[in-house]
């Protein structure tokens, strides 16, 4: 299962909607990781999944919901057990954008995901998102603690 998802951590929202709300059902979360130190903005759809700010929540990114670890075929199976029966929020997108920072101390990174308009920013050292490719598929899992 390890292989399946590319990262994990535990996040907890520091701000909610940080430039002013912009729609009425989306809310952007402002949080950091507790292990590695993860800066992250996210779109969240809050009429599904309301969000507040002191929240703790898992966040991984994975590459398949497949527990065997095979590609997704983009088609929902009903009564087949998949890594998003662990969890209560999941989203399917597209890295878009990749960029590395050395201007001070460590090589950073950011990712961009777009899922399908909601948005997310993943910001931190290099090594934890240095296996992230460029117009990649990723499953973003989410539940809280």
């Amino acid at each position: 299962m390890s292989s399946i998802i590319l990262f994990e951590d535990i996040f907890v929202v520091d701000k909610l909607d940080p430039d002013g709300k912009k729609f009425d059902k989306v809310t952007r979360i402002e949080a950091r990781s507790q292990n590695c130190d993860m800066f992250m903005h996210l779109d969240v759809n809050t009429e599904i999944y309301p969000m507040h700010v002191g929240d703790k929540f898992t966040m991984a990114l994975a590459h398949t919901l497949n527990l065997d670890g095979t590609p997704d075929t983009g088609y929902y199976t009903p009564g087949r057990k998949s890594l998003a029966d662990k969890y209560e929020y999941v989203m399917h997108g597209k890295l878009y954008k990749i960029t590395d920072d050395t201007s001070g101390k460590g090589l950073k990174a950011e990712l961009y995901v777009s899922y399908g308009g909601l948005l997310m920013l993943l910001r931190g050292e290099a090594s934890h998102v240095s296996h992230f490719e460029l117009d990649q598929r990723i499953f973003l899992l989410m539940r809280k603690l």
